[in-house]
This record gives structure tokens, C-alpha cells and sequence, in this order.
């Protein structure tokens, strides 16, 4: 199911964008998990996946890991799990792993599993190998990637996640 509407009402996303600045500078993590589960409008609801990853660090990964399991639209979970995958952290795992496996939406899946790659975590090896028979091309070709990816830092990198080998805020 996509979002019915990108821009519900224009008038009021701009007055939400708008608060959504304030509330940037404010560091109110709860106003962007209360777009996100209140909002229509997807262009509000994918703004709001973005900045609380900012915002959130350690403590946006549950509300960002239930945007990838339980968002109506694709586009939003696709967003979610890009965004887990920037910010590294090894918590994200098991929500990007359980959309590798079972969301129905080739786009939600490939990027999961393009997260997982991003992150680093060599625990979600069986899961990206088990995409690599996924139905879909790009999602195979983004679990081959991930599996590249997890091979490199295994054997080379000095850092062994994406958050070893970033500052994070």
C-alpha cells in the first residue's frame, strides 16, 4: 500500500516542515516519532525518518526499526532502513534482517539489505546469503554487495561496523 497522498494539504506541511526546523534546534526526538505516527502526508512522515535518526542516535533505533516493519508505504520503510544503515548501529540488525527476509516489497528488501552492508555487523551474513536467491535482481545484487562489503571489513577494515569506523553524534 502506498501513501495516498505525498502532500495532503500543502498549507499545513509547510507549517509542519516549518516546526519541524524549531524542533530540530529544540532536539525534540518525540514531536518526529509523532509525525511519524500521526502524519499522512509522506513527504512529512520520510522528513521526519531522516532528522530523527539525527536526533535519536541509539534511541531512535526502535521507533526507526517499527517504521521498517509496520509502515503502510514502501517508501517510507525504504527510507527507514537507508537510514538505519547510515547511522551504523549494530541494534538496527534484526529489523533490516526481518525485512531482508520478509517484506514484500522489493524495494523495502534491497535497501535492508544494502543497510545491513552499510552497518558492518558480520552476524547478518546467513541473511544476505539468503537473499542472494531472493525473486527479485536488485535485492540480490544489494545482498552481494552487503556480503562484499562484510568480506572487506572482516579482513581489512579497522573498524568492524560502520560505527566503529565513523564518529557518530
Amino acid at each position: 500500500m502506498y501513501t495516498s497522498s505525498v502532500v495532503d494539504d500543502e498549507k499545513h506541511c509547510l507549517a509542519v516542515m516549518k516546526q519541524m526546523e524549531e524542533e530540530y534546534e529544540n532536539k525534540n526526538e518525540q514531536f518526529f516519532v509523532d509525525v511519524l505516527t500521526n502524519e499522512p502526508s509522506l513527504v512529512l512522515r520520510v522528513h521526519a525518518v531522516t532528522i530523527l535518526a539525527e536526533l535519536g542516535g541509539e534511541a531512535a533505533v526502535p521507533v526507526l526499526s517499527d517504521v521498517v516493519l509496520h509502515d503502510p508505504d514502501p517508501l517510507v520503510k525504504h527510507e527507514a532502513a537507508f537510514t538505519l544503515g547510515q547511522m551504523g548501529l549494530a541494534s538496527g540488525v534484526p529489523a533490516l534482517e526481518e525485512a531482508v527476509r520478509h517484506d514484500k516489497e522489493p524495494i523495502v528488501r534491497h535497501e535492508s539489505a544494502a543497510a545491513l552492508g552499510s552497518i558492518g555487523n558480520q552476524s547478518a551474513r546467513p541473511t544476505l546469503e539468503a537473499a542472494l536467491k531472493d525473486e527479485d535482481e536488485l535485492v540480490r545484487n544489494s545482498a552481494a554487495a552487503s556480503l562484499f562489503n562484510l568480506k572487506f571489513l572482516k579482513e581489512y577494515a579497522i573498524g568492524g561496523t560502520a560505527k566503529d569506523r565513523m564518529p557518530r553524534p
